[in-house]
């Protein structure tokens, strides 16, 4: 089990690699200059020179890449921001709680109720009641994030009055974004749920339990449910990740202080140092999540644990 972990978090690697050669690509090839963004529009000609030799920008593309790659890799360091001259790791790192706990209670929200929706479902197929958790799952997968949190503003800030649109200090602050944020992983998970449930309970080894007259609830909750959660735990670990980097239009519509709005303002401000140094932050998180995912399997199926024994 040791060698199958050491193995994922090498293949970590690879991945940010992939990932840094990929978005320094594309801001290299985006229009707008760094130098003319630092200095503004008034400098000479001389001092632009002068800065653009200094920050290499002068230098090919790939040896611009390599020297950032070192600078991440081996010295810990994202850069400096084009706009505010900080560290980009610190203005990550400022906003990255914010983010967590929108993307936690999200996902949290989704699976207490999307797994329970889901077993409700599975267990009376093809009823009324099924077909309405389905109707509720497809909306969810369907209704566009941004789009559902701005009915959520009008209808629960700007018609009745009761929950505060911007901010994310309380509670009531964190209702609407979490709530949207969380709908659509919550259709995901109830229909993944219904679907997996529905397999196992076609299995023989329920029939014969239920031959031998063990209870329902024991044979849902003990014996079908946990041999369904290996899907529903993929599932859970990609939408956290998606949650995470996908939380953009979210913080941005609700005025968080978060990663989300942090990359939404370098992109309209072309500050390219902040923006890949935000997407191969996200990215080294979203495969951090797919690792701890990989090893919460060998939790709930002994059979993946006794692979590595």
């Amino acid at each position: 089990m040791f060698q199958y972990i050491l193995k994922r978090i090498l293949w970590l690697i690879p991945i940010l690699l992939g990932v840094s050669f990929i978005v320094f690509t594309i801001m290299y090839l985006s229009p707008g200059d760094p130098v003319t963004l630092i200095l503004g529009e008034g400098a000479s000609e001389q001092a632009y020179e002068a800065l653009r030799i200094e920050m290499g920008l002068d230098r090919s593309f790939f040896w611009q890449f390599f020297s950032y790659i070192k600078g991440v890799f081996i010295d810990q360091d994202l850069g400096r921001s084009y706009v505010s001259n900080r560290m980009v790791l610190d203005e990550i790192l400022v906003r990255l709680p914010n983010t967590i706990k929108l993307a936690s209670w999200s996902i949290l929200f989704a699976t207490l109720v999307g797994i329970p929706l889901g077993v409700i479902s599975a267990t009376r197929p093809y009823t009324k009641l099924d077909n309405f958790v389905m109707f509720i799952s497809l909306m969810g997968v369907s209704i566009p994030t941004f789009w559902f949190a701005l009915l959520l503003i009008i209808l629960f800030t700007s018609t009745l009055g009761w929950l505060p649109a911007t901010g994310f200090t309380t509670w009531q602050h964190m209702v609407m974004p979490v709530f949207a944020l969380a709908t659509s992983s919550m259709g995901a998970i109830v229909r993944i749920t219904r679907s997996s449930m529905m397999d196992v309970l076609d299995q023989d080894y329920i029939r014969t339990s239920e031959a031998k007259g063990v209870s329902d609830r024991k044979i849902i909750f003990q014996h079908a449910l946990r041999n369904a959660l290996i899907p529903v735990v993929t599932v859970v670990g990609l939408q956290f990740g998606a949650l995470l980097g996908g939380a953009v239009l979210t913080e941005t519509i609700f005025s968080i202080n978060g990663i989300g709005s942090l990359m939404v303002n370098a992109i309209r401000t072309r500050d390219a140092m902040m923006v890949q140094g935000g997407v191969l932050f996200i990215a080294f998180l979203f495969t951090l999540v797919n690792l701890a995912v990989d090893i919460l399997y060998a939790y709930i199926d002994p059979r993946i644990r006794s692979q590595y024994d």
